[in-house]
């Protein structure tokens, strides 16, 4: 029987195993006011969710009462994953969630459980990996069969209606048949999940060196696209995380390869059709390897990270493309993704009246209607032709030609360039902002959120822009006051109470996972270099004892993903590998290392050092995947300058260092000493002082930047 359930597995692989982010326009748009069905989900807040409470699938969501209905009935578990923003999960739905007969086989002989990946990723997590295990590969729809206890048998993505239909009944007829074999199944498989990134403690002395950087450049360096940025493949993702490790690798060694890799990415990423020309910010990924088609959907999190990691690259090249990115970017965040109350929204959906991409692309027709005499300039900036760049005649708008190239084919002032591009692009927004908006996902995660306040807090110190500073500071009481308890405690989501439903939907109701801890005490620190609030720092280190106690695994040395007090699936994972946001691990790891340096904790530094050593093997045999675990690796192989500046003028002195790329800089200061050991005895009255500092040991003061710039260089 296990050979006959594999085979079948293998064969529903081949056939149907898809991710979320393929094309397909067939997403179907509600619009009747009356339900002839409503599920259990029309008590969550989660969008996703909601979408799904009038379904005739019985849904539950996650969560106890629907496991209990498994195991009293003796049903199998569907459990189906997906997220707001997700295409093929709304073509799934369409096709079988909404369809009667579907229906009637999924609530006769299972409890079907619908989750929100973004609310639940420890939930993901756990079934992903059995996806990747039983298929070898993952995306979303996410759907796992299970036992009643859980444990899952089979899971795959994305099915058309008859594939579900018909792998639905095959296990049905195979559990009445020989059930013993669906539970030795389950058992490899949960065995299997248990084994996927638990690591364990390496008991050994290393010393990271510079030779190591460069062993894994070389590694890396077959895999990046110098021509086009990125990875040399198709589809693509930012991954900033990589980018940002370059970058730093190339100011330690000054490795031209590195910054070209940076810098060809980024170029090509703000050309391209991954980024919105006309409203700013960018989609999640390029279906081709030249950032021309985008997955439409826009995510938070990318987003922040992109706006970290321009405006550092603005700080080393003083390219304006990037100032321009970031300001275009944040525009974005502020006019689509910005909550009233200070939190920000998850994502925007790919699609619109059914079609993704709609929202966002353009005949040329409609150009030269709304432009008339300007069209022509605008036509050829952005490559658009009649026949369309992408498909059905629409042209989705990207870049090959630099502004002083079209200048010159012009006769234009560069100047007059960009200010009549700037004048096209505000009537077609106002044209676009009265189309039919792809949909919002509303719910506001924590960890997400840290992302973005970061994204704030660094463009602030890059650029000085007091309304970046207004925005991260905004965020940051949201996060004090919804979602972090006065013990360091963290929840993960918050939705504002709807206004025909205020009953339970106007707070936190997830507990916070790593990955919420772990950028939150990222983002404190960060708006504690832009400030020298101590508040952030204290709050920053409270989170960090909190998540000590909680999450820490003593015999490994790593974190567990989940809190030890909500940990009630049937794995407690970890979660290790960099991807398209950085592993909570990796996370946690730099911030143990940075509070250890202001805190002057050396269990911290210890306890970062034993993480990093953990995963050294896999570090060097994929940088691709661990490249924030490389930016820790830089700190122990070139330990970071701290910078102290106090005195009345300490403002002034941070905006100017911050003018410079400093990746190995910890700034701290204000106008009087504060509490952090490195400002003791530090002030001089009458004068703004510098001090360059690193092991505990500092430099002379110096009162002028350049002076502490030459000490910090040498």
């Amino acid at each position: 029987m296990k050979n006959k359930i594999t085979t079948v597995l293998l064969s529903i692989l081949i056939l149907f195993n898809s991710s979320c982010g393929q094309t397909q326009n067939n997403k179907n748009e509600k619009v009747s006011n009356t339900h002839p069905y409503t599920n259990e989900l029309i008590h969550e807040s989660s969008p996703y969710l909601l979408q799904h409470a009038h379904n005739p699938v019985n849904w539950y969501p996650w969560g106890e009462k629907a496991l209990k209905k498994a195991k009293d009935e003796n049903k199998m578990l569907i459990i189906s994953i997906g997220y707001a923003a997700c295409h093929w999960c709304h073509v799934m739905e369409h096709e079988s969630f909404e369809d009667t007969t579907v229906a009637r086989l999924m609530n006769e002989n299972f409890v079907a459980i619908k989750v929100d990946r973004e609310e639940r990723p420890d939930v993901d997590q756990v079934y992903m990996t059995a996806a990747q295990l039983i298929t070898g590969s993952g995306g979303w729809p996410l759907n796992a069969i299970a036992l009643p206890n859980g444990k899952p048998f089979y899971a795959g993505t994305y099915f058309p209606k008859n594939e579900w239909m018909k792998m639905l009944n095959y296990f049905v007829d195979a559990n009445k048949k020989n059930p013993g074999a669906l539970v030795k199944q389950a058992e490899e498989i949960t065995n299997g999940i248990h084994s996927v990134e638990n690591l364990s403690f390496k008991a050994e002395d290393k010393t990271f060196t510079l030779n190591d950087l460069n062993k894994q450049f070389a590694n890396m360096k077959p895999g990046i696209d110098f021509k086009k940025g990125g990875a040399n493949r198709a589809p693509k993702f930012p991954m900033p995380s990589n980018w940002e490790y370059l970058m730093q690798y190339y100011y330690l060694s000054k490795n031209d390869d590195a910054l070209k890799a940076v810098t060809a990415t980024l170029d090509n990423m703000a050309f391209g059709g991954i980024y919105d020309h006309i409203g700013g910010g960018f989609a999640r990924y390029s279906t081709d390897a030249n950032w021309h088609v985008p997955h439409f959907e826009k995510m938070l999190y990318d987003n922040a990270q992109l706006v970290s990691l321009y405006a550092h690259a603005f700080q080393l090249t003083k390219n304006p493309l990037y100032k321009k990115v970031v300001y275009e970017t944040l525009e974005f965040i502020n006019r689509e993704l910005a909550s009233p109350e200070g939190g920000f929204y998850s994502s925007l959906d790919a699609d619109s009246e059914g079609e993704e991409g709609k929202y966002y692309v353009w005949t040329k027709d409609e150009i030269e209607n709304i432009l008339g005499t300007d069209a022509l300039l605008f036509i050829e900036y952005y490559n658009i032709t009649k026949a369309g760049n992408w498909e059905h005649g629409k042209n989705i708008l990207f870049r090959n030609e630099t502004d002083e190239a079209i200048a010159k084919k012009y006769n234009l002032p560069i100047a007059e360039l960009k200010k009549k591009i700037a004048d096209t692009k505000t009537k077609l927004i106002k044209v676009r902002s009265n189309r039919i908006r792809p949909g919002l996902d509303d719910k506001i995660l924590t960890s997400w959120n840290a992302l973005m306040l970061k994204g704030y807090a660094t463009a602030y110190r890059v650029f000085g822009d007091e309304m970046f500073l207004e925005a991260a500071l905004k965020n940051a009481n949201f996060l004090l006051k919804n979602a972090i308890g006065a013990n360091g405690e963290i929840t993960r989501n918050y939705k504002k109470a709807r206004p025909d439903d205020p009953v339970g939907r106007g707070k936190s109701s997830i507990n916070g996972l790593l990955d919420d801890y772990a950028f939150t005490v990222s983002a404190f620190t960060e708006l504690y270099q832009a400030t020298f609030d101590e508040k952030w720092l204290i709050e920053a280190n409270k989170i960090t004892a909190y998540t000590m106690e909680h999450f820490f695994d003593a015999k490994s040395g790593m974190f567990f993903y989940t809190h030890n007090k909500y940990s009630n699936l049937i794995s407690r994972k970890m979660e290790v590998a960099d991807n398209v946001i950085p592993a909570s691990n990796s996370e946690m790891a730099k911030n143990l290392f940075v509070l250890g340096q202001y805190f002057y904790n050396d269990d911290y530094i210890s306890k970062a050092r034993q993480m990093l050593v953990n995963v050294k093997d896999d570090l060097q045999k994929n940088i691709y995947f661990y490249s924030n675990w490389g930016l820790l690796q830089m700190e122990f192989i070139s330990p970071p300058y701290e910078v102290a500046i106090v005195g009345n003028h300490y403002s002034e002195i941070r905006k100017q260092l911050d003018e410079n790329y400093l990746p190995n800089v910890l700034l701290s200061g204000g106008r009087n000493e504060g509490r952090l050991p490195l400002l003791e005895n530090k002030l001089v009255e009458g004068q703004t002082t510098i001090y360059v500092c690193q092991g505990k040991a500092c430099k002379r003061p110096v009162t002028e930047v350049n002076e502490a710039l030459r000490q910090i260089e040498k």
